[in-house]
């Protein structure tokens, strides 16, 4: 109930309704949206994890969204993840790191994030493989691809993978489970579905060369304009945000 919620109370909806009322409404509309993109591509909701961008969005704001029932969240800010996972320590929340991460934030962000995301090269995986050594854990990474070609993202480019993977698979300390990409920003939904085809197809092909320790089975793709198109093109991991917040003050 709200009323068990605390800090939540601190959240305040821009429209009428109550905001833990909108929040389930808008979870319930975009699960609702992967769904039927699921279906159309031979899947079922089950196959895709939704992931809940926090960025600019207070912890008292996602305590009510948790509640109800979604508990993957995603920032893109070291500092932030730190400071919401520890103000929400008392929930079962997977925490999620999908933005650009520098080598000196790798130790705090390890230290609460289930999965790292955004792995863009590979002084940055053994970064992240000498801090989970000295963890002594594995830790789940996927590696970003910047498959639009735009100067301004980071990632590997696709052409390169094929021997990146293989230096990759040396680090003994992380679990590559698959790639991680971002559309092109112009060029609308038919563009982005070409970028987020591209990715699967760069994934198919380093599949196909049996990298021991490579699973690759995650596709980590899709926000909340293109999100049901990536979902359509074989996305596992969708990374949404104003879809979910949408009409929900910070």
């Amino acid at each position: 109930m709200l009323s068990d919620l605390g800090p939540a109370r601190q959240a305040r909806p821009t429209g009428g309704l109550p905001v833990m009322s909108l929040l389930v409404e808008n979870l319930q509309a975009v699960g609702a949206r992967i769904a039927a993109a699921a279906q159309r591509s031979g899947r079922t909701a089950a196959d895709v994890t939704l992931v809940a961008v926090t960025k600019s969005i207070a912890a008292g704001t996602i305590r009510p969204l948790a509640a109800a029932g979604c508990l993957d969240f995603g920032e893109s800010r070291p500092q932030e993840l730190w400071s919401k996972a520890e103000s929400l320590a008392d929930l079962p929340i997977r925490w999620h790191f999908i933005g650009h991460l520098q080598r000196n934030r790798v130790e705090g962000t390890l230290a609460v994030a289930t999965r790292i995301h955004s792995v863009d090269g590979l002084r940055l995986l053994a970064a992240i493989d000498a801090a989970a050594a000295a963890l002594n854990r594995r830790v789940s990474v996927l590696l970003e691809i910047n498959i639009s070609g735009d100067s301004a993202k980071h990632g590997f480019m696709p052409a390169e993978m094929p021997q990146r993977v293989r230096e990759a698979a040396a680090y003994s300390h992380v679990q590559i489970r698959g790639l991680m990409g971002m559309a092109g920003i112009m060029g609308g939904i038919e563009r982005a579905r070409r970028d987020f085809r591209a990715l699967r197809e760069v994934r198919d092909q380093l599949r196909g060369l049996n990298v021991a320790g490579l699973t690759l089975d995650e596709l980590s793709m899709g926000m909340s304009d293109d999100f049901e198109v990536a979902v359509e093109e074989g996305a596992t991991i969708v990374r949404v945000g104003s879809a979910l917040f949408a009409g929900v003050g910070p």
